[in-house]
């Protein structure tokens, strides 16, 4: 199995599937739950400090 160091917020679920979605925007992803862990805290500042600097450039509303 192809798995990635990837952040998303969980967008729904469907089939026994989560789908995420990067945190700056984009195309959505299925993993299986047990694929999934929390964010450490590192991870969470680093994600909403991205999603911040996207936003001051119009590339998020």
């Amino acid at each position: 199995m192809d798995r990635h160091d990837r952040l998303g917020e969980f967008r729904g679920m469907a089939f026994g599937f989560w789908f995420l979605r990067p945190i700056t925007g984009g195309v959505e992803w299925s993993v299986a739950p047990e694929d999934v862990r929390p964010a450490t805290p590192e991870q969470r500042l680093h994600a909403e400090t991205a999603r911040a600097n996207a936003r001051s450039r119009g590339e998020l509303l």
